[in-house]
């Protein structure tokens, strides 16, 4: 007998090389899964009622004293307030300095091959797809940021060299986000740009969409750093004069 989650409100698997968008309400916890292992997630993260606000990679590395992500850590926007929080992580690793793929990146490495010729196994790339979706909102180019690639694992060298690890991303692994606050999220399923597989890679994605409770004053994610305190003050200004 399948066992019941009453916490459980949705569930989907979107294929390697693939892009979707959804608006993610406060206090839903989105669980990322990389069915087969060697999986990317690429992931923009804006606030819904102002699209001007928007993800910011180098307040959320500077302010946690950090170079990765991995549970116990936030996730900023430009306002300096939580989009969302990593709770549960066993992958351990996820990068977010190396930004997407892009359109010539894939032809010179996997080959240029069309949607009119090759229909659903055409090569898409992050960037058209992040552009694809964020057009749906209204939004453009010059509204892209640097992105996570949850799964991926980038490591840099005593030299500052930033090496690739294709083992960092394992079967079975997955990563939770809860949301502290609503949150239009973008993302896609391309490879990361530094993945040197020889032939293009398409990694499956679960994803569950669950119920989940705000950050308790002992939350980890809240309690990892001082900075992470003010972050959470700021979404709880937010929301009492929302």
């Amino acid at each position: 007998m399948a066992t019941v989650r009453p916490d459980l409100l949705y569930q989907d698997q979107i294929d390697g090389g693939k892009h979707w968008s959804f608006t993610l309400r406060r206090g839903t916890i989105l669980r990322l899964i990389d069915r087969e292992g060697g999986a990317n997630v690429g992931m923009l993260f804006y606030n819904p009622a102002n699209l001007l606000e928007r993800y910011n990679a180098p307040d959320t590395l500077k302010c946690q004293h950090t170079f990765k992500l991995t549970a116990g850590h936030c996730l900023y926007s430009d306002m300096g307030r939580v989009f969302c929080s990593i709770v549960e992580d066993t992958a351990g690793w996820h990068d977010t300095v190396c930004g997407n793929s892009t359109k010539s990146l894939v032809a010179e490495r996997w080959g240029r091959r069309s949607y009119q010729e090759y229909r659903n196994d055409w090569t898409q790339n992050g960037h058209d797809s992040f552009l694809v979706e964020a057009a749906k909102y209204g939004l453009g180019r010059r509204d892209l940021a640097a992105n996570v690639n949850w799964f991926s694992k980038v490591r840099t060298e005593q030299d500052g060299t930033l090496v690739f690890d294709p083992e960092g991303a394992r079967a079975g692994a997955h990563v939770d986000l809860r949301f502290d606050m609503d949150t239009l999220v973008l993302f896609h399923t391309c490879p990361h740009p530094m993945n040197p597989a020889a032939e293009y890679p398409r990694k499956p994605v679960s994803y569950e969409l669950r119920r989940g409770d705000p950050a308790a004053e002992d939350d980890p994610c809240r309690t990892s750093r001082p900075e992470n305190g003010r972050g959470f003050a700021n979404n709880h200004l937010y929301h009492l004069c929302g």
